[in-house]
């Protein structure tokens, strides 16, 4: 975990590297887990573990070259496996999902490096990779030899018709609604899933906030109450108390969905991906918001979410979609820095305009030959 202190001005890069040097943890996670089943309940998601990436004519572009990870072990203390290392429904696991697709790909890997890197127990952690297209396997496998993992294919053509134009393109891709079905996705044994966007690294232990108490919430995030909640949505919306109505009785607050620990076994009984899927077909008709996949998760969950401490989501450091806009962290301490908005690191860091808290992602950075 980091603390950091505001000086006038930003960070210099070579300061940033020293108070995040790669080498606070060092315990590789046990012999990847390979499936081939298909996964219970809803035919349209399919689980493509063995077929991904074996076949040429769908391998991985070559282009996309990333070094082998360094191997990580458990920590003595560790809990042990109950039910072997072939079980996905072992109750010592530490299960998150992520998606992997080709433009994010690079951050997806720096992201899985840098919980690997910084977690007391790796052995004990399961990857859930969820995909749009075919190729990743080989390329996780090569990448990370130990890790436990499963692929998942996420067909667009599911939740497609169902998104509207948003303030910026990336945010219609259908795969940042996947999020939205991890219920159905994962296997009926997993309750528990801690959800992480592609753009972010992990600087703590992730079990810690794996073990963060939900109480009777669905879903548990940083909120930010300080936030102008109202501009989420349009005038149409808050004009029209069939929609602003959702919001009485609560107080509702900002949470970025980038980070979030989800109760997959209460949003399977609250019937959670449908009440989203109504307000998104609402939207097609109404335009009650502008923001892609994050209005639905507020209008069903702001007011309603498990608090969690902020240093587990020091969001907006891709500039908050202003070109060229540099952030700087809050003081406290840190646990996920996360390039929300615009500005990506790895593209800053190659175009030679990088931001001085690029440094601090740039350590987990695997792409590229092998040294």
């Amino acid at each position: 975990m980091l603390w950091i202190v505001r000086f006038s001005g930003f960070f210099s890069a070579a300061m940033v590297v020293i108070v995040l040097s790669p080498s606070l943890q060092s315990f590789p996670p046990a012999e990847a887990i390979r499936h081939s089943s298909q996964i219970d309940g809803d035919p349209r998601f399919l689980t493509r573990i063995g077929q991904i990436g074996q076949s040429s004519a769908v391998d991985y572009p070559s282009r996309f070259a990333f070094r082998k990870s360094q191997p990580f072990r458990n920590a003595d203390e560790c809990r042990r496996s109950e039910m072997g290392e072939s079980s996905i429904c072992d109750p010592s696991l530490v299960h998150i999902a992520i998606t992997l697709d080709r433009e994010y790909l690079r951050g997806s890997i720096a992201a899985v490096h840098s919980i690997l890197q910084h977690s007391l127990c790796p052995e004990n952690i399961f990857l859930h990779f969820i995909v749009s297209d075919t190729g990743f396997e080989k390329m996780v496998r090569s990448t990370f030899p130990e890790l436990k993992f499963k692929v998942y294919f996420f067909d667009p053509a599911i939740v497609r018709p169902l998104i509207s134009t948003s303030v910026r393109q990336a945010l219609e891709q259908p795969l940042n609604y996947a999020r939205n079905y991890l219920a159905d996705i994962l296997e009926p044994c997993v309750r528990r899933v801690i959800y992480l966007d592609s753009d972010l690294v992990v600087v703590d232990d992730v079990a810690k906030l794996w073990n963060t108490s939900l109480g009777r919430r669905t879903v548990g995030a940083p909120e930010y109450c300080h936030a102008n909640f109202t501009k989420y949505f349009t005038g149409r919306f808050w004009s029209d108390e069939r929609y602003s109505g959702t919001f009485s009785g609560r107080n509702p607050c900002y949470f970025n969905t980038g980070v979030m620990v989800m109760d997959l076994a209460r949003w399977r009984r609250a019937g959670i991906k449908k009440r989203i899927e109504r307000w998104m077909e609402i939207q097609k008709i109404e335009r009650i918001y502008e923001l892609g996949s994050l209005p639905p998760l507020l209008l069903v969950f702001a007011g309603h979410v498990a608090p969690i401490e902020h240093r587990w989501n020091q969001h907006g450091l891709g500039g908050d979609n202003v070109k060229g806009s540099c952030r700087d962290l809050h003081p406290g301490p840190v646990s996920l820095l996360h390039w929300s908005g615009s500005g990506k690191p790895w593209l800053r860091l190659d175009s030679n305009r990088a931001c001085p808290l690029d440094a601090l992602w740039a350590p987990y950075d695997l792409y590229g030959p092998s040294l």
